[in-house]
């Protein structure tokens, strides 16, 4: 094999991806990830305004990109979205499923206990994680399954392998995704064939807008809780939103193409170090 036609496999010219979540700091690392590897790229997220400026960056830089204002959650809302797609862009090649997130009720610490937990608030951060992304895989995964080719990549956590303290529903949601990810990789291949395939990536701790008071001060210190990851990490820091990138173009490209159903971890080896 040359050296063209080994690297041509991790294009992704002509391929169309929508990215939910992509106006979030990892969603929108990832969406101009693709976007570099030659996807038109459709940001799908509920601030209308974001989902325009993620796009528009990914425009100035040469790529080809759409804001897709939709809520995950909103069945209506996604199918409008899939509709819209669908009469610019014809047809949709890669899912990446990027949206979620904690919700601090669904959280143990200070005063809070297990036992005050509500199922209100497990739900709605169960919700917005699994739900979040079984739905957009119904609705933009139905056009791949149609034509028997798509990758489909969800977005899981190190808090699905490895029990974290305070994130009980977070972490249970994103366990939850992880064997969602392999049930729908053996559904859709056996089903619908080998051309449609799921993973899902695991990224550890990369600092966004929900976490950087939790794991930095102010003056970018690290918290008590913030050392304590870098200390469990063998490669002593945090990602970079960057480092998503390689891994992801490698999910959705023909790189992978006899590879579904797995969960890779990109973590600096947190998933790996057993802490001594």
């Amino acid at each position: 094999m040359s050296t063209t036609s080994f690297l041509s496999q991790f294009s992704l010219a002509g391929k169309t991806a929508v990215v939910t979540g992509g106006t979030g700091v990892l969603g929108g690392a990832m969406a101009r990830g693709l976007a570099a590897a030659g996807a038109r790229v459709a940001i799908l997220g509920r601030r209308e305004d974001k989902a325009t400026e993620v796009a528009d960056a990914i425009r100035r830089e040469g790529g080809e990109a759409m804001p897709l204002p939709a809520d995950v959650l909103d069945r209506e809302r996604l199918t409008q979205a899939r509709d819209n797609l669908l009469a610019r862009w014809e047809t949709v090649d890669i899912l990446v499923n990027a949206a979620g997130g904690n919700v601090p009720d669904a959280t143990v610490v200070g005063d809070l206990t297990f036992f005050d937990l509500t199922p209100e608030a497990f739900r709605r951060v169960v919700d917005l994680n699994l739900l979040g992304t079984l739905l957009p895989s119904q609705i933009f995964g139905q056009v791949m399954a149609e034509k028997g080719q798509g990758s489909i990549v969800n977005i899981s956590s190190m808090a699905a392998q490895r029990p974290l303290t305070r994130v009980i529903g977070y972490a249970a949601a994103k366990a939850a995704i992880d064997n969602f990810t392999r049930w729908l990789a053996v559904e859709l291949a056996t089903k619908y064939g080998e051309g449609l395939r799921v993973n899902a990536i695991a990224p550890g701790f990369f600092i966004g807008e929900q976490n950087r008071a939790l794991l930095l001060n102010p003056d970018n210190s690290l918290t008590p809780r913030g050392q304590t990851i870098i200390d469990h990490t063998p490669m002593r820091r945090f990602g970079e939103p960057e480092e998503l990138v390689g891994t992801l173009v490698w999910l959705c490209s023909d790189a992978s193409r006899f590879v579904t159903g797995i969960v890779v971890p990109v973590d600096g080896g947190f998933s790996a170090f057993g802490g001594v």
